[in-house]
């Protein structure tokens, strides 16, 4: 699926003049609160309609306004997915999921309830009602009945925002499932990194109704205009081991291996890691006795001084790049230059997620 969109927009004292082209799998829309990115999903939906825009999907333009082209949204053969699951209270969950596949066209697989079913793990739901159903069952939930439509799109709008994390880590995996198994096109409204780094195939990074930057979550997260406070590297590595006593789970890099706090992983699967640099110290020597479990060798790529008295650090270990930011000071007293020999020293609760 292609899918090319380009919008302006007017909302009060804010302006939307972002646009961006995808190629399916999951393109994720990235930006803090205010950036533009509902403003913009709910162009794709038809919920709202742009001074200039356009939208083409697999070569069908669906909106231009040059043209006076605009399909209305029950004709778009989209599904939607909130911040809250939206569910039928007086449905059952089966009877939600039916509400879904009413919208399908007749041409859709007579297996295909069984298979979203199975996808998402809600087997075990199809009679109860929404009120006895977690967050995260719901939203599974939701997803589903999204699915259930055969939708040619699925736009997601921050749907993990109104969970716990415990909720959140329920949910996600199903979401990678959903990902890796069907041939759905995602568009993925967040302003987590982590989901982001986990689930994203492109990743369109939005401030203040524009688009900064487009790219691979390796690329565009690690750039210094995302938020300080989750900006670091986006590692690729398959799970090697499961440490079921101690709950945790070795990855194996490019060239190097990493201990993570996740016993639920399973052994040979490809699995994403964000490391923020907030959480990499920086040595000259490898250290002794301390807690952390991760210490990556490698050698300093790139010192970005930020001009506010810190710098951002790039330590190349191996085939893979670890972000660092320390003070100016720092650098100075350990004498970082290009190319000297340092070691990435990350604190293990920084790759919980």
């Amino acid at each position: 699926m292609t899918l090319v969109v380009n919008a302006r927009q007017t909302l009060g004292e804010f302006v939307l003049d972002a646009g961006f082209t995808s190629d399916g799998g999951v393109t994720a829309l990235f930006g803090p609160s205010g950036s533009g990115k509902t403003s913009l999903v709910r162009v794709i939906a038809g919920l709202s309609k742009p001074e200039h825009g356009r939208l083409v999907v697999d070569g069908e333009t669906l909106l231009d306004t040059e043209s006076r082209i605009f399909v209305p949204k029950h004709k778009r053969r989209f599904g939607y997915v909130f911040q809250e699951s939206r569910l039928f209270p007086h449905l059952s969950v089966s009877q939600n999921l039916a509400y879904g596949r009413w919208f399908a066209p007749k041409t859709t697989a007579p297996d295909n309830f069984d298979r979203i079913v199975e996808l998402l793990g809600i087997g075990l739901l199809l009679d109860r009602r929404p009120g006895k159903l977690s967050g995260g069952e719901k939203q599974r939930v939701a997803i589903g009945r999204a699915l259930l439509s055969a939708p040619r799109l699925l736009l997601m709008d921050e749907p993990l925002a109104a969970l716990d994390d415990q909720r959140k880590a329920e949910i996600l995996p199903y979401l990678e499932r959903l990902r890796d198994e069907t041939t759905t096109p995602i568009v993925y409204v967040s302003h987590s990194v982590s989901e982001v780094a986990r689930l994203a195939d492109k990743v369109v990074i939005m401030k203040d109704g524009r688009v900064e930057a487009i790219g691979m979550p390796s690329e565009v997260l690690s750039m210094p205009s995302t938020d300080r406070r989750d900006a670091g590297a986006v590692l690729t590595g398959v799970v090697e081991t499961i440490d079921i006593p101690h709950r945790l789970a070795t990855i194996r890099l490019s060239q190097a291996r990493i201990v993570v706090p996740n016993a639920h992983a399973e052994e040979g699967r490809s699995v994403r890691v964000h490391i923020p640099e907030r959480e990499v110290m920086v040595a000259t020597r490898r250290p002794e006795g301390l807690s952390a479990l991760n210490i990556l060798e490698g050698a300093i790529a790139a010192i970005e001084p930020d001009g506010e008295g810190m710098a951002r650090i790039r330590i190349r270990c191996g085939g893979d790049t670890v972000l660092a930011r320390i003070t100016a000071l720092s650098v100075e007293r350990l004498d970082l230059k290009l190319e000297k020999r340092v070691f990435a020293v990350i604190k293990t609760v920084a790759l919980e997620r």
